[in-house]
């Protein structure tokens, strides 16, 4: 007897339902209904195999499709392209879908949202709202959650609270569903246990303007401690919006366009007049405070002194060795700062060809015997305490081709340029993305991912509204963490990546960038005849600065190493 795979037995499953359900369609996607980027619940990845951060899958009668950003396309071919077809977002509909306007497509309305399913589809499809069952009730033992202090946020809660509802006078606002944790978490100053990478707990909240708080939450999460820190907070179970809701007095609302879904959006406009889908606390959050930034910046020394140990052992190491081993390597030298808590993503350790696959995961199947040429590509971070950490470095332990060097070079000084760049005339991210890219474009060659991408405090490595790509026009200010990591790939044969996280300092009314991170940039993969004398001095000043906060905590011949670089 042959054994059907659990995901082929998925994929039946979802087809006899549309069958069953008279649709043509169904649509899966990877997030869960509080809309995180990572969470314990992946649906996307039960039915289809992929693992990328982004992506939705579209299954009809006939055919399976997967469509993924640029910068999965390459990793969904291997982990789907057996049962999808791989499709890119923004893509054009393949030719062998039938008429669009006369399909029925069934979806969750619990895990979409009005915006997602217009992006998607364009209004070209007939959504159903169908709910079809992943079997995803097994709960998980509920963790507690805990307070930031003050000296670790550099706000309170209180003072967070009365900005929204100053918010909401001024804008003649009744009421803001806040449905995306991360704010939640900011806005009371709460951590919790919920995600596999951000110390976050799941939640939602109503704000009124006359300042009154509904949570909803798991109530077996809290302690009697933090019950008495949220005393003006009223706490209700989570799924009880409607009921909820059912008694306020008419008004109006404000909700997140993001992260509230068709259901729930549904919900309150069954009473209520919903007159912004704009969350404003994700302008507040981006935005960190003199605190915040002090924080972070002793996470990414701790970071930093790992990452350097790491750099060390790889450059000298004469065993033969794999990329799950270099990723638990890497592990164990962060383990070793007491502020420690867990990755902040899923490790990137691409070697040679997988390192031309933008966001790799290596497992049993792929896992590589990193040989003494190969270009190794290793993006990582951390979850301390106090701070959020996220790095790329590439590296070498034998001689490279002046190919390779030359295309280092030139992803290095568009590292450079976005860092030099002018602030006062390069406000927003997406004038920023050209200057990281030009070096690439002069000789004909780019990346298909963004330069950058916002960065949380102790919260979600990724973070809006601020970035650097092609279409993020959002104006930068000071406090604002961004990572600078553009690349090159080279299909089948190596990856190129270089990223620091920075964030924007004023000085006598001027913006600047400033590093975040402090680890030694690979220099016997640069060509120095590519670099003009600004851009030498830059790193220069860059290996200075890193030796000079994290050398005290290296052994002698580490900080040898490491003074060796400053050149």
């Amino acid at each position: 007897m042959v054994k059907i795979s659990k995901k082929i037995k998925m994929i039946k499953d979802i087809k006899n339902f549309i069958y069953s359900n008279k649709l043509d369609g169904y649509i899966i996607p990877k997030n869960d209904t509080y809309f995180t980027e990572y969470s314990n619940i992946n649906n996307l990845a039960k039915v289809t195999n992929f693992s990328g951060s982004a992506g939705f899958s579209l299954i009809l009668k006939n055919v399976n499709y997967l469509f993924v950003d640029g910068r999965y396309t390459l990793q969904a071919k291997k982990q789907s392209g057996k049962n999808f077809k791989i499709l890119e977002i923004p893509y054009i509909w393949p030719k062998d879908l039938p008429d669009l306007e006369n399909l029925k497509i069934g979806f969750d309305p619990k895990l979409f949202t009005e915006k997602t399913l217009e992006k998607y589809f364009e209004g070209k499809v007939n959504l159903i709202p169908y709910q079809f069952n992943f079997r995803n009730n097994k709960k998980n033992k509920s963790k507690k959650i805990y307070i930031l202090s003050n000296s670790v946020t550099g706000e309170s809660s209180n003072s967070k609270i009365k900005k929204i509802i100053s918010y909401l006078f001024k804008n003649k606002i009744e009421y803001l569903y806040s449905s995306a944790g991360e704010n939640v978490n900011w806005l009371l100053n709460i951590r919790g246990e919920d995600l596999p990478n951000s110390p976050l707990v799941n939640c939602k909240i109503i704000i009124s303007k006359r300042g009154k708080l509904y949570l909803f939450i798991d109530k077996n999460k809290f302690s009697s401690f933090v019950k008495k820190k949220l005393k003006n907070v009223t706490i209700y179970e989570e799924n009880t919006l409607f009921e909820v809701i059912n008694d306020f007095k008419k008004g109006t609302f404000c909700i997140d366009g993001n992260t509230c879904s068709i259901f729930e959006k549904k919900i309150i406009s069954s009473k209520f007049k919903i007159v912004s889908d704009k969350d404003p606390i994700y302008d507040l959050k981006s935005i960190k405070n003199k605190i915040e930034i002090k924080n972070t910046l002793k996470s990414h020394i701790k970071d930093g002194v790992a990452l350097t140990k790491f750099l060390y052992w790889y450059k000298f190491n004469k065993l033969k060795t794999t990329e799950i081993k270099i990723e638990k390597k890497l592990e164990n030298f962060r383990k070793k700062s007491k502020n420690y808590l867990y990755p902040s993503f899923d490790t990137i350790t691409g070697s040679g060809p997988n390192g031309a696959i933008i966001h790799y995961r290596s497992g049993k199947q792929t896992n590589r015997i990193v040989k003494k040429n190969d270009i190794l590509l290793i993006d990582s971070g951390g979850q301390y305490k106090w701070g959020t950490t996220d790095v790329t470095r590439t590296t070498c332990s034998d001689k490279v081709s002046i190919n390779i060097k030359n295309n280092f070079t030139r992803v290095l000084k568009g590292h450079i340029a976005v860092y030099l760049c002018d602030l006062s005339r390069k406000y927003n991210g997406h004038l920023i993305d050209k200057l990281a890219r030009k070096p690439l474009q002069n000789v004909g060659l780019d990346y298909s991912h963004g330069t950058g991408h916002g960065v949380g405090f102790f919260l979600n490595v990724h973070e809006g509204p601020q970035a650097i790509s092609k279409f993020n026009r959002v104006k930068l200010k000071e406090g604002m963490i961004l990572s600078n990591e553009p690349g090159y790939y080279l299909k089948n044969k190596y990856g190129i990546r270089i990223e620091n996280l920075i964030y924007i300092e004023k000085i006598k009314n001027k913006l600047f960038f400033r590093n975040l991170t402090y680890a030694p940039i690979d220099l016997d993969l640069i060509n120095f005849k590519l670099l003009s004398k600004k851009e030498r001095n830059y790193l220069f000043e860059y290996h200075l600065k890193v030796y000079s906060k994290i050398s005290k905590y290296l052994n002698s011949k580490e900080k040898k190493w490491l003074l060796s670089l400053i050149k």
